[in-house]
């Protein structure tokens, strides 16, 4: 069986080398920028929305392997929800990143986004992979 860190390096490798829904939307209806001014990562989503769901969602910016890879796993993972599912979803992910909840208390609708959860043992690369997820929640409160 793989070891946890080979996933974990593999998974982020992989999102940061070729990210899930890269780019702009030319007319959304929200907006959210994430910045981290210690390290440089500057992350932007963009949410069209249709009625309470996402319809689409696409996000921008330059990051390190972590942040990027956090960004276009959330745009996987929370496409086609509603905003009150996103915000769920959003709230449970930081919470199991920043080792509030323990990953056996993840819901299984998380399971695609737990490779994430090995940044937790680089705790100076643990805002690296939350700042997407603090944006969304930001562009979901409009």
């Amino acid at each position: 069986m793989r070891d946890w860190q080979d996933l974990y390096q593999e998974v982020i490798l992989e999102h940061n080398r070729n990210p899930q829904n890269f780019g702009v939307l030319s007319t959304p209806d929200r907006v959210a920028r994430g910045y981290n001014a210690n390290c440089g990562d500057d992350i932007c989503l963009f949410l069209k929305l249709s009625g309470d769901d996402i319809e689409e969602i696409k996000f921008s910016g330059e990051g390190c392997a972590i942040a990027r890879a956090s960004a276009s796993l959330l745009t996987l993972a929370v496409e086609k929800m509603s905003k009150s599912q996103a915000q769920q979803k959003a709230e449970e992910m930081l919470a199991l990143l920043t080792g509030k909840k323990a990953e056996s208390d993840s819901a299984p609708c998380l399971r695609s986004q737990l490779p994430l959860l090995g940044v937790r043992k680089f705790p100076m690369r643990i805002k690296c992979a939350t700042l997407p997820w603090h944006a969304l929640l930001e562009a979901l409160a409009g």
